[in-house]
């Protein structure tokens, strides 16, 4: 049973901007203390003063997710400050747009080495501690394009393929042992954050999201029902959904739409040249912010979100009884 979020010490990797900002700040309206990481320090003291300037609890620890030593740190950090963590959130990434051929084998490598292996990096701190708690919580952001990815964006969908089976591996085996850990995915659809200004492009324009487009609000909203309400996956906007029932009728058919110019290049493509500043390599620096520049329609709600992506479904209930079932005797009150 997930404690009341007014309760709850949560970690959020990727608090500097955007969806992460965004939990940051949901979180803390509801009352959770809230840990913020990343690499850019000016950001985070900037989402950690606005938390603070309206009565809530946090502290930035500056890090990056690439280095292990650094993300255990960060829990280190964590439990020292406020004693335990409740929730840990994996919500850092980067990006590059281009063409397969044209993204360089060090690009790949950084991409995988941050969306991938940083998850990796947090799963590894968080589960010592969430186990010292009694329990707890690990919400990954992966993406829509975890289930189809799409075209110009290769090393992200990659990452994004990799993170659902990193979690589906890891809700699976806590379950084997009863661990009262839960394990949920966020998949979103396009969001207006920051994300794309800051990614690489080899386009020769700057890059945008492809409609719909979501606020950021949306999905962070889904992140904290998550930390109180845990589900195995939860797609946000029903944009997220449509990619992956297509996905599942006709993969062979959404390749072709996706082949269309229209719908896969020139939707991810802005009138803008690229100024050649990204945050692959390195944190931009700044105050960060939550929203992007898109400059087309942004939806503030999600109906298909609240109605049907959230409902437990029954795999969901069936993972919860083989973990009650696997349960320790004598485990915070576990039957034997």
């Amino acid at each position: 049973m997930s404690k009341p979020l007014s309760e709850q010490v949560v970690v959020i990797v990727g608090a500097s901007s955007g969806i992460g900002r965004a939990g940051a700040l949901a979180f803390a309206a509801r009352g959770a203390t809230v840990v913020c990481a990343a690499r850019g320090a000016q950001a985070l003291d900037t989402v950690v003063g606005e938390i603070r300037q309206a009565g809530g609890r946090a502290v930035a620890v500056p890090t990056d997710i690439a280095d292990p030593a650094a993300v255990r740190s960060l829990a280190g950090v964590a439990e020292q400050q406020y004693g335990r963590i409740d929730t840990w959130v994996n919500v850092a990434a980067v990006g590059v747009w281009g063409r397969v051929e044209d993204i360089t084998d060090a690009e790949f490598d950084r991409v995988l080495r941050v969306n991938f292996l940083g998850h990796v990096h947090g799963v590894h701190a968080a589960l010592p501690a969430l186990r010292r708690a009694g329990g707890g919580t690990i919400i990954g952001v992966s993406s829509a394009e975890g289930v189809r990815a799409v075209p110009l964006q290769a090393p992200y969908a990659a990452s994004k393929f990799a993170l659902r089976a990193l979690y589906d591996c890891l809700r699976s085996e806590l379950a084997q042992d009863g661990e009262p850990i839960t394990v949920t995915t966020v998949l979103p659809a396009s969001v207006d954050t920051p994300f794309f200004e800051h990614a690489r492009s080899k386009l020769g324009v700057m890059v945008k999201p492809p409609p719909p487009v979501y606020a950021p609000e949306v999905v962070a909203d889904t992140i904290v029902y998550a930390a109180a309400h845990p589900r195995r996956e939860i797609p946000v906007g029903g944009a997220a959904a449509a990619l992956m029932l297509g996905q599942r009728l006709s993969p062979a058919l959404t390749d072709a739409i996706l082949s269309i110019r229209r719908f896969g290049v020139s939707s991810q493509r802005t009138d803008r040249p690229d100024n050649g500043v990204d945050n692959l390599d390195a944190a931009i620096d700044g105050p960060g912010q939550v929203h992007g520049s898109h400059p087309g329609v942004v939806l503030r709600r999600s109906p298909f979100t609240r109605l049907l992506g959230r409902r437990p479904r029954p795999g969901d209930l069936a993972t919860a009884l083989v973990r009650l079932l696997h349960r320790s005797p004598g485990r915070d009150g576990a039957p034997a």
